[in-house]
C-alpha cells in the first residue's frame, strides 16, 4: 500500500540548512545541520550502516521490505533487469550555506575503486530560486587542480566553474565528474544514483575534516581522477540546465538512464501509471487515494499498487527509477 512518509533528516551534516525544507513541509523548524530530508531511502550515508535509511510505518526499514518482495515494490520487470536494487534516491535539499565544489564519481570508479554498485549522477528540480555552480568554463591540468586543493584556494576553484541564476521549475543534469556547487538559499528536489560519494575540493567553511573526509578514503592523488577536467562551453550548458516543460518529463534525455521524474498537473481526479515512486506535493492540496495530501507532503508508491488516484487542484512530483 502506499505510504505517507515524514520527514527524514540526518542530523549533524557538514553544512547548513534545513528551515525551508520545514516551511515546504509545513514542520516545524529543523537545527541548523539538518539540511537534506531523505525520501524513500534505502542508502546509508557514506561509512555509515543505517543512518540515511527509510523506516516504514510498521517499522521495518524500507531496503529490508523490498529484498524481501522486490516484485511487489519494483515490478517484474525492474526485477528482471536489476533484482532488488533500487536504482534511486530522492531528496530535499536546502542549501543553508553555498555547498563546497565538489563533484562525484562515476559508475566505473566507483566499482572499481570502492567496492560500489553505483557512482552518482544527480540531478535538480529547483523549488525556490538562487545561484549554482557547474561545469569548467577551461579545461584544467590534474596538477593545477591538485594545487588549488592543496591550497584551499576557494575563489579560484570556484572561478574555474560557471555560474548560473536558476529559478522555480528549472532543472538541472549533473553527470558523474562534473563539478558543482549549490548557492545559499537554493531548495530544491535531488534525483540522484542510491550512493552517497562526494569528492570535496574545499572545506574550509565547513564542518568536516577535508584532509581526512574529501576524498572518500582514496587519498586526493586517484580520488582527483575520477573529475571531469575538460571544460564545458557555455553553449552547452543548455543541455544540463533547463526549465521543465508543465507536465511530462523533466530531464534532460541523458539523465533517463539514470533517473525519471515526471511533472504531474493534479485538475479534478486521474490516475498515476504503475510501477514504483516516490511522489512529492510541489502545488496546492490534494487526495491520494482519498487521504490529504497538502503541499510538502511525500508519499511511497509500490509497484504492485496499482491505480494510484489523485484528487484536487495541484501538481505533484513523481520521481522514478529508470525504465527497465
Amino acid at each position: 500500500m502506499i505510504e505517507r512518509l515524514p520527514s527524514n533528516r540526518p542530523p549533524e551534516r557538514f553544512y547548513r540548512g534545513g528551515a525551508r525544507i520545514s516551511d515546504f513541509r509545513g514542520e516545524p523548524a529543523a537545527a541548523e545541520f539538518e539540511p537534506e530530508d531523505w525520501i524513500g531511502s534505502t542508502t546509508t550515508i557514506f561509512g555509515e550502516e543505517e543512518l540515511g535509511l527509510t523506516r516504514l510505518a510498521d517499522g521495518a526499514l524500507l531496503r529490508d521490505a523490498v529484498a524481501a518482495d522486490p516484485g511487489y515494490w519494483l515490478g517484474e520487470e525492474h526485477v528482471a533487469r536489476w533484482g532488488s536494487d533500487v536504482r534511486l534516491l530522492v531528496k530535499l535539499l536546502d542549501a543553508g550555506q553555498r555547498l563546497p565544489v565538489h563533484a562525484h564519481p562515476d559508475d566505473a570508479f566507483a566499482a572499481r575503486h570502492l567496492g560500489h554498485a553505483h557512482g552518482k549522477a544527480e540531478a535538480w528540480y529547483i523549488l525556490e530560486a538562487g545561484t549554482v555552480h557547474l561545469g569548467l568554463t577551461r579545461d584544467v591540468s590534474g596538477a593545477e587542480l591538485a594545487a588549488l586543493v592543496e591550497e584551499q584556494d576557494v575563489d579560484a576553484l570556484l572561478g574555474l566553474l560557471h555560474e548560473v541564476h536558476v529559478a522555480p521549475g528549472d532543472v538541472v543534469f549533473v553527470p558523474p565528474g562534473v563539478l558543482h556547487a549549490i548557492g545559499a538559499g537554493v531548495l530544491l528536489l535531488e534525483l540522484q544514483q542510491p550512493e552517497d560519494l562526494s569528492i570535496l575540493l574545499e572545506w574550509r567553511a565547513f564542518a568536516l575534516d577535508g584532509t581526512a573526509d574529501g576524498h572518500l578514503g582514496l587519498g586526493f592523488e586517484l580520488a582527483l581522477t575520477a573529475v571531469e577536467r575538460t571544460a564545458l562551453p557555455r553553449e552547452s550548458l543548455g543541455g544540463l540546465v533547463r526549465t521543465a516543460p508543465p507536465s511530462g518529463s523533466v530531464f534532460p534525455p541523458d539523465a533517463d538512464q539514470f533517473f525519471r521524474l515526471e511533472r504531474v498537473p493534479v485538475e479534478g481526479t486521474l490516475s498515476l501509471d504503475p510501477g514504483f515512486a516516490v511522489l512529492v506535493v510541489s502545488e496546492g492540496a490534494i487526495t491520494v487515494e482519498g487521504r490529504a495530501a497538502p503541499r510538502g507532503s511525500t508519499w511511497l508508491l509500490p509497484a504492485g499498487a496499482d491505480n494510484v488516484t489523485l484528487d484536487g487542484a495541484g501538481e505533484v512530483l513523481l520521481a522514478r527509477p529508470p525504465a527497465a
